[in-house]
């Protein structure tokens, strides 16, 4: 079986890179998904394919609903949705993916420190595991794919 696994979560590390490196070293079977990780790309699809707006609500509006099309269709094809917190920057749209997966029964791992354990307590509870660091990644997905320690 190859295993769909959504990434979500701060685009401003390497956090993507480091699980996909590492999971390819234990050569597992993953399929890694993950949005638009290009900030400029991301905030201004909607202008660019779809015409310019005056409104910088409606700017953000077309950007965020063309996004959705990638963002849900990869969280409804997910076997285990992966969001990372980070500390720099809000991540509203990271909070959102926790609950849309949250609300679709599938499992979640959350990766954040501890500064932001008491902001992230309703998504800590709805997720399966939650750790601080990307390396704690590949050894939990070892263990459910292979079920192995």
């Amino acid at each position: 079986m190859t295993w769909n696994i959504y990434l979500s979560g701060e685009i401003h590390t390497e956090w993507r890179d480091e699980i996909k490196k590492e999971a390819s070293k234990e050569k597992m079977n993953i399929n890694f998904t993950e949005p638009v990780t290009n900030h400029e790309f991301s905030d201004d699809c909607g202008v660019v394919l779809t015409g310019p707006e005056d409104n910088k609500f409606w700017h953000d509006h077309k950007g965020a609903k063309i996004n959705a099309i990638r963002t849900r269709n990869h969280i409804e094809n997910a076997d285990i949705v992966i969001v990372r917190f980070g500390d720099k920057y809000k991540q509203w749209n990271a909070a959102f993916d926790a609950g849309y997966a949250a609300a679709l029964g599938i499992p979640i791992i959350t990766i954040h420190d501890a500064s932001n354990q008491h902001a992230l307590k309703e998504i800590d509870a709805a997720s399966l595991a939650v750790v601080s660091s990307p390396s704690q990644i590949v050894p939990i997905l070892k263990y459910v794919i292979d079920g192995k320690l």
